[in-house]
């Protein structure tokens, strides 16, 4: 096995590159708890303004931003709408339920995109004998549902919809900004209709850490009193602010190199023999894939990848996905290809992925 690998499992393998680990070493620090962090401070009030809000708070993770707004927008026994391949209710513990005492009820949108067709009647009636259903969730890019973008237009129709029937509108955005690259919108244009946005710095923008939750002043003070009650509140954080904020100045339009790089890992691989793709359905840097289940296994293709320094998780029974990002070039994302072609002519040894059956599918 190869001591250097090609590692496609996630956009959270990133590492801080060298002028971010300047830009860390070189951060002025406060007491975030306290308000008295210049740096923390001025990252908030840089993606407030990015997204046209009023406020942010910065945390340690796209999971603790999403269930700050989960216990923001709503009251226990209430309810949340999203679709069912959300991290939200796949991928965050049962976070909703356990922390906020919060349920959900599923959506089902073609590539986890859905219309307003699809929530009619979905509204719980304002009747003793139901839960509250109080927020629509929408994941942007959908995560599980393929890497896709939401359309604005669609977003919109969505987000009015919600509002006229009462409900606040939460989008996680772990990967807002390859959405806004692959839709052709900036983030304000998409999130002008949501009530609070989720932001993850250590997926594309290669961060070692962080994310931040914008909305109105009043949403975000609930927040940060969930961040406090989830033991999530900071001190020195600007190190980590500083990071973002070298992100969101120096990583967000090289972005579309890994969506170009994902499209040519999905040609490379879309004529090998047992595997099934449509290279039209990659937008942005996720990869979506399967091995017929004549040839195997995704955990057994997986194992095989392995031998060959190549690091792919499987995403379901024969279902992989592959993630570009910043540490990958496109030299290497070919060779990854050029891995799965080997692996699939030589054939899938079932003995060698025992080890990873049931696992590995819960990729971020």
């Amino acid at each position: 096995m190869t001591a250097d690998f090609i590692d496609l499992r996630s956009d959270t393998v990133t590492k801080p590159t060298a002028g971010m680990r300047q830009a860390i070493f070189e951060a002025d620090v406060g007491d975030d708890m306290s308000g008295e962090d210049p740096t923390v401070n001025r990252l908030e009030q840089i993606v407030a303004a990015m997204f046209g809000k009023e406020a942010a708070v910065y945390n340690c993770s796209g999971t603790q931003s999403n269930q700050m707004a989960v216990r923001a927008h709503c009251q226990q026994g209430d309810e949340i709408l999203i679709d069912e391949t959300g991290h939200i209710v796949n991928y965050e513990q049962g976070g909703a339920a356990s922390l906020s005492g919060v349920s959900a009820r599923m959506l089902r949108g073609p590539f986890g995109i859905f219309d307003v067709e699809d929530l009619e009647g979905k509204v719980r009636p304002d009747n003793q004998h139901y839960c509250v259903t109080r927020l629509l969730c929408i994941e942007n890019t959908t995560n599980h549902g393929g890497g896709r973008a939401w359309p604005l237009a669609k977003m919109n129709r969505v987000a009015n919809w919600a509002h006229d029937s009462g409900l606040k509108v939460h989008v996680d955005g772990a990967r807002i900004f390859n959405a806004a690259i692959a839709g052709g919108y900036t983030v304000k244009e998409f999130t002008r209709h949501a009530d609070s946005i989720s932001i993850c710095f250590s997926k594309g923008l290669g961060c070692p850490m962080g994310s931040i939750l914008v909305g109105d002043t009043a949403t975000i003070y609930r927040a940060r009193r969930a961040r406090k009650a989830f033991g999530g509140a900071l001190r020195q954080a600007g190190m980590m602010a500083a990071a973002a904020i070298y992100a969101l100045e120096h990583h967000v339009d090289r972005l579309q190199e890994d969506h170009v790089n994902a499209r040519a890992f999905a040609d490379a691989i879309a004529n090998v023999e047992g595997i099934r793709i449509n290279v039209d359905d990659v937008e942005s840097n996720l990869v979506f894939f399967e091995i017929a289940p004549e040839r195997g296994t995704s955990a057994q293709l997986s194992a095989q990848l392995l031998e060959q320094g190549v690091r792919i998780n499987p995403s379901g029974p024969q279902r992989l996905r592959a993630c570009t990002h910043l540490d990958v070039s496109r030299e290497e994302v070919l060779r990854a290809a050029d891995a799965v072609r080997i692996c699939m002519e030589r054939g899938v040894d079932r003995a060698t992925a025992n080890h990873l059956v049931g696992t590995a599918y819960a990729s971020k």
